[in-house]
């Protein structure tokens, strides 16, 4: 019988961000491929209840933490329970960002022009989505290294790829509503760029290091928009929440064995053009 290689039983795998849109699905999709799920988050009331609603669906056990990943006493604290708990941690997640939303807020598109966007939210976003994913592999995917065993999944984006394509953000009347700022794509562009140093940094120690780039994602956006988004995609639509698990369990899983340092794009065609 050949043995299912996308198979994560005994497996624990840490997922930030696990609260979120796609950080659900990411822990759903673990779970359902066997893997005891430490779901990581700023509520640990929402975390915990997340982790009882994975046990229930899937049987097994898991943990629910709460973590700010930019603190390095957070991440110590969520290594050590999750060592107590599970003695070890074969897959990191590192999900969690920060990202700019369109609320159509009076004043919201002079405040996302380039010349204007505030150093403040500039700052936070590179905190969390590039200091944080480091601090997460330090802290965490050390645990890995001393095992010579692990996959880490640096989630990173479309946008760190291309540049944000600015006329998605026009509105019927071909009025520019907002603009996607530089600093997700800067950051997102980081979180590429260390994913191959720590590929190659940790390759001799047996932890894979690999990237998914989603595209965008539908979520309440306004219709205009998702005609947009669709006409410029070659599948025509853009992403369901649940289109990113099958390459979250191939990348947590054996059947990526040979792959590290890769960008696994899963965004419809996006950057094909």
């Amino acid at each position: 019988m050949t043995r299912n290689t996308f198979d994560l039983a005994g497996k624990v795998a840490v997922v930030t961000g696990a609260t979120g849109l796609l950080g659900r699905e990411h822990c759903d999709a673990l779970a359902g491929a066997g893997a005891t799920v430490v779901a990581v988050d700023v509520d640990r009331e929402v975390c915990t209840a997340l982790s009882e609603e994975l046990v229930l669906r899937h049987g097994g056990t898991g943990l629910g933490m709460a973590a700010d990943i930019t603190r390095v006493d957070d991440l110590q604290q969520l290594k050590i329970a999750a060592l107590e708990r599970f003695e070890k941690i074969d897959v990191l997640v590192n999900n969690a960002a920060v990202d700019d939303k369109v609320l159509g807020e009076p004043g919201e598109l002079e405040r996302s022009r380039f010349e204007n966007y505030p150093l403040d939210s500039w700052r936070c976003s590179l905190e969390v989505n590039v200091t944080g994913t480091f601090l997460c592999c330090q802290i965490l995917g050390a645990v890995m290294a001393e095992r010579q065993t692990g996959s880490i999944i640096n989630v990173a984006s479309t946008y760190g790829i291309v540049a944000p394509d600015q006329r998605l953000y026009r509105n019927p009347q071909g009025e520019q509503t907002f603009f996607k700022s530089a600093v997700y794509p800067t950051s997102k562009g980081a979180v590429l760029a260390f994913t191959r140093f720590l590929a190659a940094y940790w390759g001799r120690s047996g932890v894979r290091v690999n990237a998914l780039s989603p595209g965008g994602v539908r979520s309440q956006q306004p219709r205009h928009f998702l005609e947009a988004y669709g006409e410029r995609t070659p599948l025509g639509r853009m992403a369901e929440p649940g289109d990113y698990r099958g390459a979250v369990v191939f990348l947590a899983s054996d059947t990526s064995s040979y792959m590290t340092g890769a960008n696994l794009v899963v965004d419809g065609g996006w950057t094909i053009w």
